[in-house]
């Protein structure tokens, strides 16, 4: 195992700053996702610690050692593709082996090293098949394979579930951390699904525009998102954020666009007489028909275990994530309250947690 330090890290192509100044720390054995819309650098950043690509400014060690100029055979890491990389020539046994032959290790070891990755992953009965013959899922599992033999420091994943399809995402998803639970690999992998980062990341390092907005766990970050990017990006459907005053000292409403107003109890005391702007997850709105918002419904999407609503106070969107199903038509009008005790408050200019 081996820890990894990402110190003010820069890069740039010409006069255009793609990273700019990223600092993360990873323990021995830590599974961090680097999670971020496309653009957002997750993929160059995970591809300067492989050495893939040169650093503009800053440090990166792994295990101690500043690796900035050593190639990439040299920092002892394995990198998982989004295309797999297969040798289409190779068998799934020799495309395992290949980087342990290039290492000039006896064959025996090969041999042994290959059957224990292969057992390890469930790929015996696929050893004599080539890369053709193998579903999307069986590729993936040769990459993660061709990984684990030659026993790195660091697993690096990019983007590697992007080609499956949604049920062997979530079954290879369960693989994937099941895996690096057993082999306690300290692991960075990059994903732009929001999904894959909460239920696979130790911690979840959350990009923008190639800066990193927040960093924590994930219950953390979905509880106190630190601004209103994260506070979007983490969670489907996405929070709602309702822009407004605060008005009234002793039974607060949040006063809306269009002479709207929603109560919101003792939760918004604290920021009395002051704009803001109010975060509401969907699953803490209610259809609360005696005391609740007034909202015309625009969309109902039944998913069988929930029921989601969209609907609009004037030009105020509010979607709510029911978990009982309900009689509601689009067009009609209901009544939504916001629960208080779940809100958050964020300040309308820089968009950051109040």
């Amino acid at each position: 195992m081996s820890s990894v330090q990402i110190r003010d890290v820069r890069k740039a192509f010409g006069p255009t700053e793609v990273i700019q100044g990223v600092s993360v720390d990873i323990a021995d054995g830590e599974f961090v996702v680097l999670v971020g819309p496309s653009g957002c650098g997750k993929s160059t950043l995970l591809r300067m610690v492989a050495g893939l690509e040169s650093i503009t400014a800053g440090e990166i060690a792994i295990d101690g050692r500043v690796v900035n100029k050593l190639e990439p055979k040299e920092r002892d890491i394995a990198m998982v593709f989004q295309n797999y990389a297969l040798y289409p020539q190779m068998t799934v046994a020799q495309n395992l082996g290949f980087a342990l032959e290039l290492a000039r290790l006896d064959k025996q070891t090969i041999q042994t090293k290959v059957a224990t990755a292969a057992a390890s992953l469930g790929l015996e009965p696929l050893l004599g098949r080539y890369p053709r013959q193998l579903s999307g899922g069986q590729r993936q599992r040769v990459a993660m394979g061709r990984a684990i033999v030659r026993d790195p420091k660091v697993f690096l994943f990019d983007e590697p579930l992007s080609n499956l399809d949604a049920k062997l995402r979530v079954q290879v998803r369960g693989e994937i951390k099941e895996l690096q639970h057993r082999l306690k690999t300290t692991t960075i992998y990059v994903t732009h699904d929001q999904v894959e980062a909460m239920t696979m990341g130790d911690k979840i390092v959350v990009m923008n525009g190639g800066r990193v907005e927040q960093v924590g766990p994930p219950l953390e970050l979905y509880d106190r998102p630190a601004n209103t990017f994260v506070a979007t990006f983490l969670g489907s459907p996405a929070m709602n954020l309702l822009a407004g005053r605060i008005e009234g000292e002793h039974s607060p409403q949040l006063s809306l666009p269009d002479g709207f107003a929603a109560a919101i109890g003792d939760g918004g005391l604290a920021f009395a007489g002051r704009d803001v702007i109010f975060g509401i997850r969907p699953e803490h709105v209610r259809v609360d028909q005696a005391r609740g918002l007034p909202c015309i419904v625009s969309l109902v999407e039944p998913t069988g275990s929930e029921t989601h609503i969209v609907a609009h106070a004037g030009q105020t969107e509010i979607i709510a994530v029911l978990r009982e199903r309900v009689e509601i038509r689009e067009g009609e009008t209901i009544r939504l309250s916001l629960d208080a005790r779940q809100a958050h408050f964020f300040e309308t200019s820089s968009g950051d947690r109040l």
